[in-house]
This record gives C-alpha cells, structure tokens and sequence, in this order.
C-alpha cells in the first residue's frame, strides 16, 4: 500500500490541507472556509493546459496535466492553485501541525 500524498494550504485565517490517495485517485480538500475548499476542488477536478519547462528557462511545453492521474500531476496543478483561486499551498508547513491548529 503507497503512502498518500497531503501537503497544507491556507486561505485567510484558515488552514488546511489537500491529501491524495493514490490508490482510489480522490483528491481530498479539508478546509473550515467553504468558498476555498469549493474554488480548490473544482480547480483540481479539472484538466488543465500548463507549460512545463524542461533544459533552459525559454524550452517549454504545453502538456494536459489531470490533477487526478497521480500525485505528480496534482503537485503541478497545485502550483497554479492560488493564481487561480486564491488558496495558497503552503509547500513547507507540516500537515500535522494544519491538524492541530487549523487557524492561524
């Protein structure tokens, strides 16, 4: 059995979190504010075209990413996550701590 990928986001005053799991490809979006966890799932239940670079800062292509597929395609889409909606995707801040202090 894989281990799921979560990672935090916040919008706000409020914290929460986006877990994947791998085995049944359901994203998860676990957030006290409900207009942030409304626009996060609908913007990770949807296919999106997003340029992904490759050798120089100019070589890019355009790739149908489906959040979806595997926790690599959501971690991409998850970078496009706040200029799209507003919830941030804090990369850095345990999950564990979001369960225990949802509120800033």
């Amino acid at each position: 059995m894989s281990e799921n990928f979560s990672v935090a986001i916040s919008f706000g005053e409020n914290l929460g979190y986006v877990e994947f799991d791998e085995e049944t490809k359901k994203v998860n979006v676990v957030i006290a504010d409900e207009i942030a966890k409304r626009k996060a799932e609908d913007f990770l239940s949807q296919v999106h075209e997003i340029k992904i670079p490759h050798e120089t800062l100019l070589d890019f292509t355009t790739e149908k990413i489906n959040p979806q597929v595997d926790a690599e395609s959501l971690k991409l889409a998850l970078t496009r996550l706040w200029e799209n909606t507003g919830v941030h995707v804090d990369w850095s801040r345990p999950v564990e701590y979001v369960k225990a202090h949802p509120h800033y």
